[in-house]
């Protein structure tokens, strides 16, 4: 009754570790990039194979017995994997281990030849990571081979049994811990099974597995086959067969195509730009009204037009008089300049401007003054589009004065951009007092 009860205990004491550390992952934010939900991450696992108490590991002698006697054993494991290269696992483990040939015998040949053991392990249960190492298809985001190696901690109960052996044991159920480390690769066989091929070495904290008390811990290996079943949505792939590699470069391939044709849409739109810009600001009637101000484009050369490019019906004699510019007049167009402003980044003039612009339109109908107009930027931005935006704002500030009655052959409008600072572009204010457009009269 009481052996009963520990083999319960430690079964689920191993399964609600177990599940413990999968809750908390399932509950923990994911930051991968993959969407675990598509993956499915419980699986179980039966197999059988061959028991030996011969390990890699052993000395020339081969522990108590000299001569290892294969047997079969079987097993099975539930599996929660985490990421792509780790799991956690609680495995079972029963089945018997033979040897023969004593090597406290040796002096004594024949008594060694009758001798031997005959071990069954009644129960095991460990937990053990899963380190899938070598997810790295290029290709393929679901890996067909996947090698890995597994190790972690385990109880177990077992009954050795010596015979021809002056020192054996009695034939009693001992209970120990054991450390099992193993090695094996998986071939994926379809979305949900894989067929599992591996071998383990089982480090044992006694030394009377086999029933002789020796000077060393016994320790024994497990070589088997067997299949492994994915739990979860049909049709999808396991995580532990997923390979980030190959979704990385898939990943990154379509990126760069989506960079490539937005590269090419925004240098196609860049030209477009650029021709519908020299369009605009082009003159091709020579009227002195931009295309893009002229509603009335192809006007013969010499043609006296309005604001609009238009000509005038009864274009008055041109009488050219000595010009004098007072400080009054000076002033209106100070005012002007002061009171000027622009919607951010744009030519478009801020109506709080219009009634110090009429005003200088008054004067150049009134004294049949020529002005010109010199739009200037600071340095933020590009070139062009500073060259491009003062010419604008100089074309714009035109274009209200023709409105408003000015002769639009007596008004220059011109843009230097950057080129012409009154200050230093290296503070605010300085950046500011750049940013302007200069009338002057004559």
């Amino acid at each position: 009754m009481l052996l009963k009860i520990t083999k319960s205990a430690m079964i689920l004491s191993l399964l609600g570790i177990s599940s413990s550390l999968f809750a908390q992952e399932m509950s923990s934010d994911s930051t991968t990039r993959f969407d675990k939900k598509s993956f499915r991450t419980w699986s179980i696992g039966l197999n059988g194979g061959v028991l030996t108490h011969y390990t890699p590991f052993n000395s020339k002698t081969n522990g108590d017995f000299m001569t290892p006697q294969e047997s079969w054993g079987y097993g099975g494991y539930i599996k929660k994997q985490i990421v792509p290269g780790f799991g956690i696992q609680a495995d079972f483990l029963a089945g018997k281990l033979k040897g023969m040939r004593a090597n406290s015998l040796a002096t004594t040949p024949d008594a060694q030849n009758n001798s031997g053991f005959n071990s069954r392990i009644d129960w095991s249960a460990a937990l053990s990571g899963n380190f899938t190492i070598a997810n790295l298809s290029l290709n393929q985001k679901r890996n067909f081979i996947s090698p890995y190696f597994t190790a972690g901690a385990g109880y177990m109960s077992s009954k050795g049994n010596a015979y021809g052996v002056t020192d054996a044991t009695t034939n009693n159920y001992d209970e120990n811990w054991f450390i099992p480390v193993g090695a094996g690769f998986k071939l994926g066989l379809s979305k949900g099974v894989n067929l599992d091929l591996g071998y383990s070495v089982n480090f044992m904290k006694t030394n009377n597995l086999d029933g002789v008390v020796g000077d060393a811990n016994d320790r024994f290996s497990y070589a088997h086959a067997g299949l492994e079943i994915a739990l979860g949505k049909k049709g999808t792939s396991q995580l532990q067969n997923y390979s980030a590699l190959a979704a990385l470069r898939e990943e990154s391939a379509a990126e760069s195509a989506d960079l490539r044709s937005k590269l090419s849409t925004a240098e196609q739109n860049r030209l477009r730009d650029q021709e519908q810009y020299a369009s605009d600001l082009g003159d091709d009637d020579a009227d002195g009204v931009a295309n893009k101000f002229d509603k009335c484009p192809g006007t013969p050369p010499n043609t006296v037009v309005d604001g609009a490019g238009c000509p005038l019906k009864a274009p008055a004699p041109v009488i050219r008089e000595k010009i004098i510019v007072t400080e009054a007049d000076r002033k209106v167009v100070g005012e002007a300049i002061k009171n000027l402003e622009f919607d951010l980044g744009k030519a478009t003039i801020k109506a709080k401007s219009y009634e110090t612009l009429n005003r200088v339109a008054r004067l150049l109908v009134d004294k049949d003054f020529s002005l010109k107009l010199a739009g200037h930027t600071d340095n933020s931005g590009s070139m062009a589009l500073n060259l491009r935006l003062s010419k604008e704002r100089a074309e714009a500030v035109k274009a209200y004065l023709v409105s408003q009655g000015a002769n639009a052959s007596r008004i220059e409008a011109t843009g230097y951009g950057p080129n012409q600072p009154i200050s230093t572009n290296k503070t605010v204010v300085g950046r500011q007092q750049n940013r302007r457009v200069e009338f002057t009269l004559y």
